[in-house]
C-alpha cells in the first residue's frame, strides 16, 4: 500500500457513539467494518486512531481519509 489512504466513501459516516467509550477510526481506508479499524492496514504505515467520545450522539466520522480533523469529517472529500 502506498503512503495515500484508500478512499472508503466520499461523504462521512453517521455512527452512533456512546459517552466514555472508545473508539478506533480506520485511516488506511482498508477495513471492511468502516469507519472503525478491522486491522487490515498490518504491514502499511497507517494505524488506526483511537478516539474516546464525549457525548452519547451521531458522529460524523470521516470516509475519505483526508480530513484534517481525525477521525471527524470536515468536508475535504468535496475537493477530492
Amino acid at each position: 500500500m502506498s503512503d495515500a489512504p484508500i478512499i472508503a466513501q466520499k461523504a462521512p459516516y453517521a455512527v452512533p457513539v456512546e459517552a466514555g467509550k472508545t473508539y478506533y477510526w480506520c485511516a488506511c481506508g482498508q477495513s471492511k467494518n468502516q469507519p472503525f479499524c478491522d486491522g487490515s492496514h498490518k504491514g502499511s504505515s497507517f494505524t488506526p486512531l483511537a478516539f474516546t467520545a464525549e457525548d452519547t450522539k451521531t458522529a460524523y466520522l470521516c470516509g475519505c481519509k483526508h480530513t484534517q480533523n481525525a477521525p471527524f469529517c470536515d468536508g475535504s472529500h468535496k475537493a477530492l
